[in-house]
């Protein structure tokens, strides 16, 4: 009987060998599997942020310039509207810290800009044709501070 319940003995080791080695080789298989769908995700993730970054900025510019060229026109309401959703996007962006389209460095050499939104959107809301230059002034500034 000692025989026999060695021999069951024997019989459950191996058993319980071969079930983990399964597991392990599941386990394993697995690994394979996830790691490469893991890197393409984090490329992917990386990428759309990127993306996000440029539509935030390309979207600032057209917003800008087309107050610019609203202004130019003598639509000087419909321009004001715009120069104003433009600083509103500009103030988000510099105080949004961590998540903004912008750069440290870009930020800070976009405060100045900022300082001019009361006196265009009070010059555009005056009707003067004085805020269509200042608004180019200032579309060109802010080509030259925000980096592609």
């Amino acid at each position: 009987m000692s025989e026999n319940w060695e021999s069951e003995s024997v019989k459950t080791t191996h058993r319980v060998r071969g079930f983990i080695i399964y597991v392990a080789l599941l386990v394993l298989a697995f690994l394979v599997g996830l790691v490469p769908m893991w890197l393409t995700s984090r490329d992917c993730s990386s990428r759309l942020a990127d993306a996000e970054r440029q539509s935030s900025l390309v979207r600032m510019e057209s917003t800008l310039a087309a107050a610019t060229i609203l202004a130019g026109r003598g639509d000087y309401e419909t321009a004001r509207q715009a120069a104003s959703d433009f600083f509103t996007a500009l103030r988000r962006e510099t105080t949004s810290g961590v998540d903004s389209a912008l750069s440290e460095a870009e930020i800070t050499s976009l405060q100045p800009l900022l300082t001019r939104r009361d006196e265009i959107i009070t010059l555009l809301a005056r009707g003067e044709a004085t805020s269509a230059d200042l608004l180019s002034d200032l579309y060109v500034a802010y080509r030259e501070l925000v980096s592609r």
